[in-house]
């Protein structure tokens, strides 16, 4: 009887430790695709995050491109409003410069005018003093509304 209780328990020591191996090749067989499960995850996420960083830095090159694109616009439509205000300033002076001389020649002008209606005035009274003054000569109211004719042979005769 003794022999057949250390035979069996030779024989379920031999299983047990069958089992246990069998377990532990499970085990290890499933740490290893677990490990090649995380490194193959790993693999992935480098690659997604090296992608993020090139399409990161080709947007940085796209944006740094436009915003130098927009400088340039920038500065020539700085420069174009620079040169529009130098020609407003200009065209400014000239029509100040213009208006005043307007009114420079309206004032003269004016007194032209005014100067004009004096002499009219005074002209039509001095033809009014003059005809009155002739009328009362009794030898020059015949030769009134005449005209001078002076020729050079009748200023010759003596």
């Amino acid at each position: 009887m003794g022999s057949s209780s250390g035979a069996s328990s030779e024989s379920s020591q031999l299983q047990l430790s069958s089992f246990e191996e069998d377990l532990r090749q499970v085990m290890d067989q499933r740490k290893r695709k677990r490990m090649l499960s995380n490194r193959e995850s790993a693999r992935r996420s480098r690659m997604r995050k090296q992608k993020h960083v090139d399409d990161t830095m080709a947007q940085v090159a796209h944006l740094r491109k436009e915003n130098n694109r927009i400088l340039t616009a920038m500065n020539v439509t700085s420069q174009l409003h620079m040169n529009v205000e130098a020609e407003n300033a200009i065209l400014r002076a000239q029509m100040a410069e213009l208006t005043l001389r307007l009114q420079t020649l309206n004032e003269i002008m004016d007194c032209l005018n005014s100067t004009n209606a004096l002499l009219e005035t005074d002209q039509y009274q001095g033809t009014q003093m003059v005809d009155e003054f002739f009328m009362n000569i009794p030898w020059a109211s015949s030769f009134i509304n005449q005209p001078i004719m002076a020729s050079a042979d009748s200023m010759f005769m003596y």
